[in-house]
This record gives C-alpha cells, structure tokens and sequence, in this order.
C-alpha cells in the first residue's frame, strides 16, 4: 500500500536508486535493453564470413584433389619418387579439409550460441557454451598442426630443420592438450 501523498508533493515512485525515473530515463533503459538483446545478431556477419571460408576451402581442396588425380593418370608414371610426391599432395588437401572444418565448426557454433540454439545437429557437434566451442576447436587445430608436421615429413628434401620444426609443433600441441585437460577437469569440478 502506498503511503499517503500531502497535497502539492510528487506522486511518483520515490527514488531510492538514484536512476533518472523522468520519461526519458524510464524509457531509455528498455530501448538500450533491446538494443542489446538485438546486438547478439553482428555475429551473423562472422558466422557467415565463417561459412563462405569453409565452402571456398573445401570447394579448393575439391578441385585441388580433381587435378591431382588427373594429372597422376595423365603422367602415368609409377615410381616412389612419384608416390611421396602424391602422398604430400593428399596430405596438404587433407589439410584444406581440416582448415574448412575449423571454419565450419566456428560458423556453426557461434550460430548456435548467439542465435538460435536449435540447430538440427549431431550430439558430437553441439555446443552448449563457448568454452565447448573453445575445447571442440582446439581439438582439430591439434589435428591440423599434427597434419602439418606429417606433410613437412613426407616432403622432407634434407635440407630444412625439421626438429626444430617438429620441436615447436610439439610444444604448441603439448600446450593445447594440457588447456584442454585443464578444461575439462575444471568443469567437471564445477559439475559437481
């Protein structure tokens, strides 16, 4: 119940906050609210920046995989020179894949989490929250850089420093792999 007004005072709600409860203040603060609440679609521009990258890396390693094969056919040569050239070629494609699937997996995630969490996706590839965007990403960059160091492998030609290359990917999958199991072991902890 209200208390009583004496005649002549204010009868607007006393102001205890000290927030501006004029017209302006009272409206400002749900206009600003809306504002924010519409401010979570500017991720559709990553999204779909995300999305035109992942279809042009794949569509490149389709077309990079057509080449390859016809220009293997084409020369018809058979040797094992000719057999790790390939092999690097395949897995420099592979890498192509892998980098479209980082970028796939970042477009659909930030969809998920600042658009529309309904996406009709599989179990595996749902993201509840962005640090399950952060584990799931970190867990194909490993796959890429690991890709990467197996293609510098297999075009070895002697005369570059390949342990010291191997060392740095080494020491940058260790450190993805000890964030990732920190990670979970936080959340799991926080689970509890």
């Amino acid at each position: 119940r209200r208390p009583a007004v004496s005649a002549g005072t204010d009868d607007r709600e006393p102001n205890v906050s000290g927030q501006d409860l004029s017209a302006g203040g009272r409206y400002a603060r749900p206009m600003l609210r809306h504002i924010l609440n519409a401010s979570r679609y500017l991720v559709v521009a990553a999204v779909l920046g995300s999305l035109v990258a992942a279809m042009a890396l794949f569509a490149y390693g389709v077309v990079e995989t057509i080449v390859v094969v016809v220009d293997t056919v084409a020369k018809a040569e058979v040797s094992s020179k000719g057999a790790k050239a390939l092999a690097l070629a395949f897995i420099e494609i592979v890498d192509l894949f892998l980098l479209g699937t980082v970028f796939l997996m970042i477009a659909l995630g930030l969809y998920e989490l600042f658009v529309d969490e309904n996406l009709t996706l599989p179990s595996w590839l749902s993201f509840h929250s962005f640090d399950d965007l952060k584990n799931k990403l970190v867990g194909v960059v490993v796959v890429v850089l690991a890709v990467l160091f197996l293609g510098a492998v297999v075009g070895w030609d002697g005369s570059r420093d390949l342990l010291g290359f191997g060392v740095g990917v080494a020491l940058v999958i260790a450190a993805l792999t000890y964030f990732l199991s920190t990670a979970k072991s936080e959340k799991g902890k926080a689970d509890k």
